[in-house]
């Protein structure tokens, strides 16, 4: 590894905020002095459950605001304020998005959303054992469709570009290279 770089902080100030996030601006100094500035988004950390039955993985798809498209991705959410217990929010997002309850939830590990720029981690989670729960969707979630696809379709997916949510992607690459797909 290359040497301790540091970046000091010199002031910060909140540029905008919501029951959601935060936005900083931080004004920097490099480690030779040189100013600068940073955006950072501040977001709680949000769960990313994979539910595996079989060959087959159950995936939502729903429409998101910021790119004004559908599309499919990994059952995931938010942790509430407040909320301290991974397993059990991941527990709650996928019988809210899904309908389905786990007999085993285990937690593969820990990734960042966009280190570049924001401060949120999330963390994913292999879910089996599945059996039909009720759920209750937050209203964003509205015109959710869930569905499952063998893992093959899947990765077809993968390869024509139609499986472009990028937590997914990286969840899905997390549980292959930890032998848990």
């Amino acid at each position: 590894m290359a040497g301790h770089y540091e970046i000091t902080t010199t002031s910060s100030r909140v540029a905008y905020e919501n029951r959601w996030m935060r936005v900083r601006e931080d004004r920097i100094a490099y480690a030779d002095g040189t100013p600068g500035l940073y955006g950072v988004v501040e977001k709680r950390d949000f769960v990313l459950v994979v539910a595996r039955d079989g060959d087959r993985m159950h995936l939502v798809e729903q429409y998101r605001y910021p790119i004004r498209a559908r599309q499919w991705e990994f059952p995931q959410g938010l942790m509430e304020a407040g909320e301290t217990d991974h397993t059990a929010c991941a527990r709650r997002e996928l019988r809210e998005e899904t309908g389905l309850d786990a007999a085993s939830l285990v937690e593969a590990g820990e990734l960042f959303l966009a280190a570049g720029f924001c401060t949120q981690p999330f963390r994913v989670f292999l879910a089996t054992g599945l059996s039909p729960a009720e759920g209750v969707r937050d209203p964003e979630e509205q015109g959710m469709a869930t569905r499952a696809f063998a893992i093959a379709e899947f990765e077809a997916m993968l390869r024509d570009g139609t499986m472009r949510d990028g937590v997914s992607v990286a969840a899905f690459g997390l549980l292959r290279a930890r032998g848990m797909l």
